[in-house]
């Protein structure tokens, strides 16, 4: 008998085995379905490495849906599920949960495809997610290498061919342009951290390199992104290296320099990404005394070349010290910087010369080498991540880490009191600890217990600051934990500044979780924020709030920390409020229609948005000045029934009062 029939009657069995154990499953009380689950498991793994197992998985993954297999697990239900742990899990998790997890990919593939269904999850929902998926794994779909976690994964090549699966019938140039879709808005929100939107395009680049699959269009859109990393003018085009460029800088005339200056401007305003060429064209300006053309290299407008031009000495002295190929991005930064306008705060000017000069301690310095590697001395990170969050206050992120209040604490003070964060980070970094105080009494990080595990995916200067902020924090919530009132209240206020609001209106009781005058809370929101109610006052020092946070089914997740920056008018005429949200990624879906913009609704570089009345639907604490007087009984009933029904079909739906 033939290679061929024996792997024929193998995976017959299989099958045939899989369809005992699937009706085994199905017929199983919950309480049971975890301990067939696992046999079927077992035999959906040994039918993955068959020839032909993967298709034959396809026909039964909606089978072994309805049967139970993902029964009381995070895949029960597919709408709430992230695509970026998918890579993680299938390399990295045990046979059987990455097992699981393929049968997953396999069964929103058949609901992609029409051939399977499920409540609240529609075919372009599943086919959106796939390609996200193979997006976040564009690697392994076009065959371009394994890491050494890839090689050793539970299943090896399976996942390979698993993906190449999915892809067939997703399309290939649908992933690419999933991809590159997704790095476009990642960047509109002009993060800090790019490592991985710069890690992402170089997969592109590769994958266009090597694959032979028809693009079509997709390739215009990648190659915009290729150019602004790797190529950004006509004399870095081919992609040289430093050296190389270097040589041909020396050798360009004045016409060529300034074009090859406005070149990397356009690029970085345009993409919000700076390439390494960029770094190297500077500093060869700077070694060449070619000062002159510094403000063609960074796109300064007025207001910019004004900063420049006063404080020219600091500007230069900033780009000597902080700006390396390893810290490119900074250039960016320092041109916001710039735009900004706050070097014309007094204290900025000598805050900054003292973070120039400041030597760093032995903890911070290993910290920071640990994290950011031997490329660059920890003190050029740091002063290149200080830069970062001057010149993109609302660029900083919490990273995978439940640190919100602090990111959003370093936001706050970059855009309303930087010479304050400066000094934090300068305590900080020298002297392993930072004082604040609370109602009166000094609070010394350094003294207080660990809150949480240091941040490891952080901005450098978040990196210095964020242990410290998280102790103080946390000691000052214990410190009002006997109090009746939410700790936010007193907390919020002695942490971030003077500028919040002593006035506090929270939406909950604290003891019972329960909406307590919902009616009021509403309304004195609308009040308080609204333009149309609040006689024409605009937000005038951005406002700490809390948000209900909810998937995109509308369930409950938890309370998340943002900022409230300003609330207008947008180009349609729409009253939106727009926040600054610490979470890296803040175009977000929270379920009834309510889904965040970071774009094309006005927002500014940084900023989400919502309706006024979505936002407030998913809104529990905000602050007030305690002065005003807002008058509660001039806002619409119907506008006040729109929060509230949000709200009820979401995060309060079990919260009535009793």
């Amino acid at each position: 008998m033939s290679e061929i029939e024996n792997a024929s009657n193998s995976l017959a069995s299989l099958e045939a085995t899989l369809a005992d154990a699937a009706a085994q499953l199905e017929q199983a009380n919950p309480i049971a379905k975890a301990e067939y689950g696992v046999y079927v498991l077992d035999i959906a793994g040994r039918l993955l490495r068959c020839e032909g197992g993967i298709e034959c998985l396809y026909r039964w993954a909606p089978t072994l849906d309805r049967a139970g297999i993902f029964h009381n697990s995070d895949w029960d239900k597919p709408a709430t599920l992230i695509t970026a742990l998918v890579r993680n899990t299938l390399e990295q998790a045990d046979q059987a949960t990455a097992t699981l997890e393929c049968i997953n990919q396999l069964r929103i593939l058949a609901i992609a495809n029409e051939v399977n269904w499920k409540p609240g999850f529609s075919s372009e929902q599943a086919r959106h997610y796939l390609t996200q998926v193979l997006a976040h794994n564009v690697g392994r779909v076009f065959n371009l290498g394994k890491t050494e976690a890839q090689r050793g994964g539970p299943l090896g090549n399976v996942v390979d061919d698993l993906l190449q699966f999915v892809a067939s019938h997703i399309g290939y140039e649908d992933i690419l342009g999933s991809l590159c879709d997704e790095i476009w808005r990642l960047l509109g929100e002009r993060p800090i951290q790019v490592e991985g939107a710069k890690s992402m395009i170089t997969q592109i680049a590769i994958s266009l390199a090597q694959s032979d699959q028809p693009l079509g269009d997709t390739r215009l859109g990648a190659d915009r992104l290729i150019s602004a990393l790797f190529g950004p003018t006509q004399g870095c085009r081919d992609d040289p290296g430093l050296a190389v460029y270097r040589e041909r800088l020396e050798a360009m005339d004045s016409q060529s320099l300034l074009q090859e200056a406005g070149g990397f401007a356009r690029a970085m305003h345009d993409v919000g990404l700076v390439s390494d060429y960029h770094a190297g064209f500077l500093r060869w300006l700077l070694d060449s005394q070619r000062e002159e053309l510094i403000p063609e290299c960074l796109g300064l407008s007025t207001t910019g070349l004004d900063s420049l031009r006063c404080y020219n000495e600091l500007t230069l002295t900033l780009m000597r010290e902080a700006i390396y190929p390893e810290t490119a991005q900074c250039i960016y930064s320092l041109t916001m910087l710039l735009e900004r306008g706050i070097l014309f705060q007094p204290p900025l000017a000598p805050a900054l010369w003292r973070q120039i000069n400041m030597s760093l301690s032995a903890t911070c310095e290993q910290q920071l080498a640990a994290l950011f590697g031997p490329r660059q001395s920890p003190r050029v990170f740091l002063l290149a991540g200080t830069i970062a969050v001057l010149g993109q206050p609302l660029g900083v992120g919490q990273g995978n880490n439940p640190t919100c209040q602090s990111a959003r604490a370093i936001s706050m003070w970059s855009i309303n009191a930087p010479d304050y964060l400066l000094h934090l980070i300068a305590q900080a970094a020298q002297f392993d600890r930072i004082i604040m105080t609370f109602e009166g009494q000094a609070l010394d990080s350094a003294e207080l217990p660990i809150a949480l595990a240091p941040p490891i995916d952080n901005d450098p200067a978040s990196t210095v600051l964020v242990p410290h902020l998280d102790r103080i924090y946390n000691e000052m919530g214990r410190r009002c934990a006997n109090r009746e009132e939410d700790f936010h209240c007193w907390v919020n206020p002695e942490f971030h500044g003077w500028w919040v609001g002593r006035a506090f209106a929270i939406a909950v009781d604290i003891n019972t979780g329960k909406l307590k005058d919902y009616d009021r809370f509403v309304r004195h929101f609308f009040a308080s924020y609204h333009p149309l109610y609040n006689g024409n006052q605009p937000v005038i020092h951005p406002q700490p709030a809390g948000l209900a946070i909810t998937d995109s089914g509308g369930r409950f997740v938890g309370w998340h920390a943002i900022t409230l920056l300003r609330v207008a008018l947008d180009q349609n005429g729409e009253m939106r409020v727009y926040f600054y949200n610490p979470n890296n990624d803040s175009g977000q879906n929270w379920g009834g229609g309510v889904e965040v913009s970071t774009r094309h609704c006005g927002e500014r570089f940084g900023e989400s948005s919502l309706p006024f009345a979505q936002l407030a639907s998913r809104l529990y604490i905000f602050h007030d000045e305690p002065l005003n007087l807002p008058r509660l009984d001039g806002i619409p009933e119907e506008a006040v029934k729109e929060v509230q029904t949000l709200a009820l079909q979401s995060w309060a739906s079990d919260r009535q009062p009793d």
